[in-house]
């Protein structure tokens, strides 16, 4: 949308990236949840002549992360919200995908779709998957930003980094709600990431990419029923 005016809109399908401001370790950057999720936008829209990206939004809900400098959320209630608006504001598009990067905003998108879903709109949601015990600046994400920011990767860092937990995600999960990441992992990675490259991250994203075009076949199918069937047709992948 950044290169597009008003007169020049045409109904298509609106992907949206949702990020996050957050700490990925001591080697990866903030934007890392956000840059994926435009990666990928940016990519559908080039497999797809019918979507438009919009801008990103590159807060939500890491307070899991608040016991490291430099994170910023808006909490689950405050995304959720932002989430139900957008896509209520939408109406100049045939669809919406919301296409999250971050894991935390996971309750929060689906509260959001559930309401407008509810309302009739055509929504739908998308998250990338990877790894249970490589879920956070580990080597799945240090490969992806390899892959599409190498610069932003402190190789040096890297190279001297310790393997972070890498326990399977649900058996974190109740000290990560007592005492967030800080507790269980001091360097704030949740895996490994040694043994990151950039060919790993692209064969990661082609991988993501088809998962995500399929997910958008399947709402702008659902688009096309009967209004009447879509408001309640649209399941999850």
């Amino acid at each position: 949308m950044k290169d597009v005016t008003w007169p020049e809109l045409r109904p298509k399908l609106l992907a949206v990236p949702i990020g996050a401001t957050e700490q990925h370790g001591p080697h990866l950057p903030f934007t890392v949840d956000t840059e994926i999720a435009v990666a990928l936008c940016e990519e559908l829209a080039r497999r797809r002549d019918d979507v438009v990206v919009a801008p990103a939004l590159p807060y939500g809900s890491s307070g899991e992360h608040a016991g490291f400098p430099g994170t910023l959320s808006i909490g689950q209630d405050a995304t959720e919200r932002v989430l139900v608006e957008l896509g209520r504001s939408a109406d100049a598009f045939s669809a919406v995908v919301l296409v999250c990067a971050h894991g935390g905003n996971v309750e929060p998108l689906r509260r959001a779709v559930n309401t407008l879903r509810y309302e009739g709109r055509a929504v739908g949601a998308w998250c990338p998957t990877g790894p249970s015990g490589d879920s956070h600046a580990g080597r799945t994400e240090t490969s992806v930003m390899l892959a599409l920011r190498p610069s932003a990767v402190r190789l040096d860092r890297l190279d001297r980094l310790e393997t972070g937990v890498t326990e399977p995600l649900p058996a974190l999960l109740d000290r990560l709600r007592e005492g967030g990441v800080r507790a269980v992992s001091p360097s704030g990675v949740l895996g490994d990431p040694r043994g990151a490259s950039a060919e790993e991250g692209r064969e990661t994203l082609l991988r993501w990419v088809e998962s995500l075009l399929k997910s958008v076949e399947t709402l702008v199918s659902d688009v096309m029923m009967k209004p009447s069937e879509s408001a309640t047709g649209i399941t999850k992948r």
